[in-house]
């Protein structure tokens, strides 16, 4: 259960993270998308990368939104994940 949102637990909600990451392809040149879109520089190379996906956005078809926009949180969660394990 979550404590700041308590109505918003997430037990027993399966994720299927890698059906997130799998549908759309990953950005050819993270730097250049990432100008393009106007995100700045974040300090760490893995979500600069997950970030310039984003860049996938302009022009692509709506109905694609929403798999580039999975891909990019998974991809932001695993980091996250990441930086986690190392905490106590």
């Amino acid at each position: 259960m979550n404590d700041e949102y308590p109505e918003q637990g997430t037990e027993g909600q399966e994720q299927d993270l890698g059906a997130e990451r799998g549908r759309v392809p990953a950005p050819a040149s993270g730097d250049a998308t990432r100008q393009a879109v106007g995100l700045p520089p974040t300090g760490d190379d893995r979500v600069d990368t997950a970030l310039a996906g984003l860049g996938r956005l302009p022009g692509a078809p709506v109905d694609d939104h929403v798999a580039v926009l999975e891909e990019v949180h998974g991809q932001l969660r695993d980091i996250l994940g990441e930086l986690g394990e190392g905490a106590p």
